[in-house]
């Protein structure tokens, strides 16, 4: 009885093995992309968050200046479209908290957005004072970045849950010539999906169904079974999964088999020097922060 047992176990080990180096063969590592040979080998970058948040009024003119001239190495920014099919630069779909205006941004015309005070908000002592009123800061285009940074890297996160805005952006990155400076992000799928579709020759990073199936299999140790859809993982450093509850996403391992695929990690938003610390002694490609100014002390430290 033992023998026929043990003849079966075999054979269904035989032909896990088989199943698993024929879905192994499939797979295959990430093509290598321009946006990410901008950069040297092994350099760890420093991608401010809306320009750097925590410094100044996010998505602003003044914030992406700023930024630029510290030498940060890429800028993240958020993109809506404007009534009057203008892509305007803001986290949210109102206007409410980061100005003096309200109204939902898909349904204000760019003069209406821009007559808005962008710093308004904006303060470092919660509440106390707010030293960006009144100094004309306002909500910034997508073009007027484009046409200020023409070489500047930019990872742009794609707000609405909107086909048709999707592709859209795909034409005006093109019209730019960004191609290959920008990196396309989103938490929507239907939107990268059609991004994707109508500018297959740029960098995307991944939706949260696309990051999961890796997690997954990178904790079985199955991350070989992986095919990636995108350039990049940008990624907190804990979720919260069905089940399994909070878990760490950012581990050693998962970026090792990231990297065994040619896939780039960024941590999102990490704004604290320990944590950072923590995670570039990980090895991750970088950080998306808040606080670009410290990010660069910690690595010009390393």
């Amino acid at each position: 009885m033992w023998r026929k047992v043990g003849i079966v176990v075999g054979v269904i080990v035989v032909i896990g093995l088989v199943v698993y180096l024929i879905l192994r063969a499939r797979v295959e590592p990430v093509a290598a992309h321009p946006f990410f040979a901008q950069f040297e080998p092994g350099q760890q970058i420093n991608i401010a968050h809306q320009g750097g948040e925590q410094l100044w009024p996010s998505n602003t003119m003044l914030a992406f200046q700023n930024a630029v001239a510290m030498e940060v190495d890429v800028l993240e920014m958020d993109a809506h479209l404007t009534a009057d099919g203008v892509f305007v630069l803001i986290h949210d779909a109102t206007v409410d908290r980061t100005t003096d205006g309200s109204g939902a941004v898909k349904e204000m015309t760019l003069a209406e957005i821009q007559a808005l005070d962008a710093g308004y908000y904006w303060t470092e002592d919660e509440g106390q004072t707010y030293p960006f009123r009144g100094q004309g800061i306002t909500i910034a285009t997508l073009e007027e970045v484009f046409t200020a940074f023409p070489n500047m890297p930019m990872n742009i996160e794609i707000k609405p849950d909107d086909t048709a805005v999707a592709q859209s952006l795909c034409q005006l990155i093109r019209q730019y010539n960004m191609t290959s400076k920008a990196l396309i992000g989103s938490f929507h799928d239907n939107a990268l999906t059609a991004f994707r579709a109508a500018c297959p020759d740029v960098a995307t990073s991944m939706t949260e169904s696309e990051i999961r199936p890796f997690w997954i299999l990178s904790t079985l140790g199955l991350s070989a079974l992986y095919q990636s859809p995108a350039e990049a993982f940008q990624v907190p450093t804990t979720a919260n999964l069905p089940v399994l509850g909070e878990v760490d996403v950012l581990t050693e391992r998962f970026v090792r088999n990231a990297h065994a695929q040619n896939i780039a990690v960024h941590a999102w938003t990490i704004n604290e020097t320990a944590e950072m610390e923590r995670l570039l002694e990980m090895g991750l490609d970088g950080i998306i922060t808040d606080r670009p100014d410290r990010l660069h002390e910690v690595i010009g430290n390393r």
